[in-house]
C-alpha cells in the first residue's frame, strides 16, 4: 500500500467531520488533540515494556496499534489542511538526507583554469605578534606568501577572533567555497565574468564573512564548540538559507556542520597556541594542526 492510497483510505474512516460553517478550525483542532493524544500512548507503551521487560510479551503489538493511530491522524490532518502523505514523505527525506548526509568530494571550481582555483594542498602559517598599540594581531601566509592583511580581533574583548581566516579555509578545504579566499589568494575566476561578479565578487564575500561571524557569535555561547559534535538545525538552516543563491548552495547542511566543526577545532588550537600552521587537504576533506616551534 503506498500513501495516496493510505490516505483515502483513510479519509472514509473519518467520523468527525462535524465543524459547522461557523467554526471551520474545530475539525482540525479535534484531530490535532488526538494525535497529541496517541503520541502519549505511544510513549506509555514503550514505558511498560522497560518496566515490566519479558513479561509484557505483546508490547509490539500493541506498539503497532498505537503508532497506527498516530499515523491515522497524521493522514486525517493532511488531508484537512491540503497536504499528502507522498509530498511530506518527500519534502521530509530531502530535508534529513541533507542534514545528516554530506555530499561527494567535488571541487566547485573544477573547470577553471590553472591559478583561478582554490588551492587543493598547502600550509596556512597564522603568526600571532603586537602591533604598535599593544594588541596582538594574526598574519597569515601560504607558502611564504602573505595571505590578506593583519587582521586584530576588532573588538573590545580579547575573544580570538583575528584568527578567524582559519574558518575561512575550512570552508575553502570542506566545501569547496571561500570567497574571501579567493580574494586574499587572488584566484577569483576572471575567466568568466559572471562568475567572477556572482560568485567571487562583493556580495558573495560579505556573505561568507557574515556566516562566519555568525557561526562565531554561535560558538561564543558554547566554549568555542569544544566537546560539541552537533550544531543547532536552526543554526544550519539559517547559513544555508544565506547561502542558497550561490555555487555552495549545492552542499549539504551536514557538510556546513563539519566545516564549522573543524574550523573551530582549528580555531581552538590557534587560540591555544598563540599560532601555529594549518595543513589543509581538500581532496580528503582534512585539516591538521602544527604547533609553532618553541
Amino acid at each position: 500500500m503506498d500513501f495516496s492510497e493510505y490516505q483515502d483510505k483513510v479519509a472514509d474512516t473519518d467520523q468527525h467531520n462535524s465543524a459547522g460553517p461557523d467554526d471551520p478550525h474545530r475539525d482540525t483542532l479535534m484531530h490535532l488533540l488526538g494525535l497529541a493524544g496517541e503520541a502519549g500512548s505511544v510513549a506509555t507503551v514503550y514505558k511498560k515494556h522497560m518496566r515490566d521487560g519479558p513479561a509484557y510479551e505483546g508490547w509490539r503489538l500493541q506498539m503497532r496499534e498505537e503508532l497506527g493511530d498516530c499515523l491515522w491522524y497524521i493522514a486525517t490532518i493532511a488531508g484537512k489542511l491540503g497536504l499528502t502523505l507522498e509530498d511530506i514523505a518527500q519534502s521530509n527525506l530531502v530535508k534529513t538526507r541533507s542534514r545528516w548526509l554530506p555530499t561527494d568530494i567535488d571541487q566547485l571550481d573544477a573547470e577553471a583554469p590553472e591559478g583561478q582555483r582554490l588551492p587543493r594542498q598547502g600550509a596556512m602559517v597564522f603568526e600571532q605578534v603586537t602591533d604598535e598599540e599593544g594588541r596582538p594581531q594574526v598574519a597569515v601566509t601560504l607558502n611564504g606568501v602573505s595571505v590578506g592583511q593583519p587582521l586584530t580581533d576588532n573588538a573590545y574583548n580579547d575573544d580570538g577572533y583575528r584568527f578567524h581566516d582559519v574558518f575561512h579555509l575550512a570552508f575553502a578545504t570542506i566545501l569547496g567555497w571561500s570567497p574571501v579566499m579567493r580574494r586574499n589568494l587572488g584566484c577569483k575566476r576572471k575567466y568568466d565574468p559572471s562568475k567572477d561578479e556572482a560568485e567571487d565578487g562583493g556580495r558573495a564575500i560579505v556573505t561568507e564573512e557574515g556566516v562566519s561571524q555568525y557561526a562565531f557569535a554561535y560558538s561564543q555561547l558554547l566554549n568555542n564548540l569544544e566537546g560539541v559534535a552537533r550544531l543547532d538545525f536552526t543554526v544550519l538552516d539559517s547559513i544555508t538559507l544565506m547561502t542558497r543563491g550561490f555555487e555552495v548552495g549545492v552542499r549539504t547542511a551536514a557538510d556546513w556542520e563539519r566545516a564549522i566543526l573543524e574550523g573551530h577545532r582549528m580555531f581552538r588550537e590557534l587560540l591555544k597556541h598563540g599560532g601555529g600552521t594549518v595543513h589543509f587537504d581538500a581532496g580528503r576533506r582534512e585539516l591538521t594542526f602544527e604547533a609553532p616551534a618553541d
